[in-house]
């Protein structure tokens, strides 16, 4: 009985660090992460505010997870989908006030960082 214990307990652990890694969790620590690990660069290679640089990628962290979404549709509703969504960040982008000037700086910075998300994908790395 104690070893049935022992190896449900085991079974538990190893199933919550497994979805702790596959995003799940705290939706607030993960927006944290995500700005720990974002702020600094967005910061200098934009040239926008730290509170501005806050609510910009809190826009994002939550357009992310709109998008997440998306991936059972086709195509074109999946396109179609994606640029309203980037509609809406751009209209939120201004609510902060960002310029236009910043706006196209924050969505190439976010652009570049796909790319080499999607370029360490297919290299096999995990960016961990």
């Amino acid at each position: 009985m104690k070893k049935l214990i022992l190896v449900f307990a085991l079974f538990l652990t190893v199933f919550s660090i497994n979805a702790q890694a596959q995003g799940g969790g705290d939706p607030t620590a993960a927006m944290q992460r995500f700005k720990d690990r974002v702020k600094p660069q967005l910061v200098e290679k934009t040239k926008i505010t730290d509170a501005q640089a806050d609510k910009v990628i809190e826009i994002n962290f939550n357009a992310r997870s709109q998008m997440r979404g998306l991936r059972d549709l086709s195509d074109d509703d999946r396109k179609k989908k994606m640029a309203e969504i980037q509609e809406g960040i751009n209209k939120e982008y201004k609510g902060i006030p960002l310029t236009d000037d910043q706006i196209k700086a924050v969505n190439d910075f976010f652009d570049e960082m796909r790319k080499n998300m999607q370029q360490q994908r297919q290299n096999g790395g995990g960016g961990n």
